[in-house]
C-alpha cells in the first residue's frame, strides 16, 4: 500500500514530512528544510522511507497563528496516560499503574469527568436511583452537588431514609448537617470552595444559606424552566442568575443536570472555562493568536484525533466516546497542576508551584455507569464481564 506523504510545518516554521508510523506505533517524520530555504533551493525534499500505515495528516497551518509551549504536547500525553491508568485499574492490574512519578504521587482527576468517583456516584446513586419526576431529580442533583461529597449524601440518607423534595424540611436538614459539623465531620468537598453567601446570605452558617438557595430555586419552578430550555447556555444563564452561583458553578451544575433526563444537550455545544482551565491554557499557549479560551477548548476537542496521531499516541477513549468540551476543559485544569512539577519554568496566571493533594488510592472498585442516553453502558458491562 503506498504511503501518503505531506509536508507539515511546526510552529517554528520548519517543514517536516510525515512518514507514517513505525513498527512500535510511533509517528515518524523526515526533517525537511525551512520555508525560506525551500524557496531558494531547487533540490527536492528528501523522500520518506515507505511505510505500510496510513495516518491522517494534520494541515500545515493547524495551530497558526497561535504559539504553543512544551506543555501543549504534555496535555495530550497526560490525557492518554491518565486514561491508561483508568483502564488498568478496571483490569485490576497491580499498582503502580504508570511509570510517571508525578501521576504516582499526586491526585489527578480522570480524563473524562463522568468517570470520576464523585460523578459516578452522582449518576448511579443520586440521579438514576429514585423518583424520576422533574422536581425530585433536580432537587437531588442540587442537594448533592452543593456539598459534592459522597459521605455527606450518605449521612443524610442514613438519617432521613430516601431523599424527597416533597418531604423536605429545612429544620430537619439543618439539624443533621449542624450535628455532623459539631462532630467534626467535614460536610463540603475540598474539590472547590463553595461561597458562603456573603451579603446575600441570611445566615452566618454556610449550609443554611445553601439550603435556602435550593428552596428558592424550587419555589421559582426552576426545574420546569430548565427542562423546557432549548440549549445548555439557557440552563447556564438560569442557574447563573441566582446568588452564590458564579460562572464556574453554573456550568458545572448544567453539566450535572445534563447527565439526567431533565435535559439532553450535546456536551460539544457549550463551554465555560473555569479558573484552573484558564491557567492551563496559558501554560499550553504562549500566544493565543487572537483566539479566545473558548475557541481554544473547542479546537482541542475538534482536533484531538489529529494531535494523538501526530504524537504517535493510541488514545483509549471512553468506549467509543471522544473527549467532550467539558473533558478538554478539565484536562487543562489538571495539566496546569501537572506542569507545576514537569514544566516549572512555564508559569500560569496564579504562579502556583506546588500540587496540594497527594495520591491516596481508593481501592474500592466502581461499577461504572454512564447516562443511558450515551449508549455506552452495554460496552462497559461487556468489558467488566470479561475481566
Amino acid at each position: 500500500m503506498p504511503t501518503k506523504q505531506k509536508l507539515s510545518r511546526n510552529l517554528s516554521g520548519r517543514l517536516f514530512i510525515f512518514d507514517g508510523m513505525d513498527s512500535v506505533g510511533k509517528s515518524t517524520f523526515t526533517k525537511g528544510v525551512s520555508k525560506k530555504k525551500q524557496k531558494n533551493n531547487n533540490t527536492p525534499p528528501r523522500q520518506p522511507v515507505n511505510k505500510t500505515c496510513i495516518v491522517k495528516i494534520i494541515n500545515q497551518s493547524h495551530w497558526l497563528p497561535t504559539k504553543t509551549t512544551a506543555v501543549f504536547d504534555t496535555y495530550w500525553r497526560f490525557a492518554a496516560e491518565r486514561q491508561e491508568i483508568f483502564f488498568k485499574r478496571i483490569a485490576r492490574a497491580e499498582p503502580p499503574w504508570t511509570k510517571d512519578v508525578v501521576l504516582q504521587s499526586y491526585k489527578f482527576t480522570n480524563a473524562y469527568r463522568a468517570s470520576d468517583r464523585v460523578s459516578q456516584f452522582l449518576i448511579r446513586h443520586v440521579i438514576y436511583d429514585g423518583s424520576q419526576e422533574i422536581d425530585e431529580i433536580f432537587f437531588r442533583i442540587l442537594l448533592f452537588k452543593t456539598f459534592n461529597k459522597i459521605e455527606t449524601w450518605q449521612h443524610l440518607v442514613d438519617n432521613l431514609g430516601q431523599i424527597f423534595w416533597r418531604e423536605f424540611s429545612f429544620k430537619a436538614y439543618d439539624k443533621i448537617l449542624t450535628n455532623a459539623q459539631a462532630a467534626k465531620k467535614s460536610i463540603y468537598s475540598a474539590a472547590y470552595i463553595m461561597p458562603s453567601g456573603g451579603r446575600h446570605g441570611v445566615h452566618r452558617i454556610k449550609h443554611r444559606n445553601h439550603l435556602l438557595l435550593i428552596q428558592k430555586m424550587m419555589a421559582d419552578a426552576l426545574p420546569a424552566q430548565i427542562s423546557d430550555s432549548k440549549s445548555m447556555q439557557v440552563v447556564f444563564n438560569l442557574l447563573r442568575s441566582y446568588p452564590m452561583i458564579g460562572d464556574f458553578l453554573a456550568y458545572q451544575y448544567a453539566i450535572d443536570i445534563n447527565y439526567s433526563t431533565l435535559t439532553n444537550f450535546n456536551e460539544m455545544s457549550f463551554i465555560v472555562p473555569g479558573p484552573g482551565a484558564k491557567d492551563g491554557i496559558r501554560k499550553c499557549f504562549s500566544d493565543f493568536g487572537g483566539l479566545s479560551e473558548v475557541d481554544i477548548i473547542k479546537l482541542m476537542a475538534d482536533r484531538q484525533e489529529d494531535e494523538f496521531a501526530r504524537l504517535g499516541i493510541k488514545f483509549k477513549d471512553l468506549w467509543g466516546r471522544s473527549l467532550q468540551l467539558i473533558d478538554c476543559q478539565n484536562l487543562f485544569c489538571e495539566v496546569d497542576k501537572y506542569a507545576r512539577i514537569v514544566h516549572p519554568e512555564i508559569k500560569g496566571i496564579t504562579g502556583r508551584s506546588k500540587i496540594k493533594q497527594t495520591l491516596k488510592p481508593n481501592n474500592e472498585m466502581i461499577s461504572y455507569f454512564y447516562p443511558p442516553k450515551w449508549n455506552i453502558n452495554e460496552a462497559v458491562k461487556t468489558t467488566f464481564d470479561n475481566k
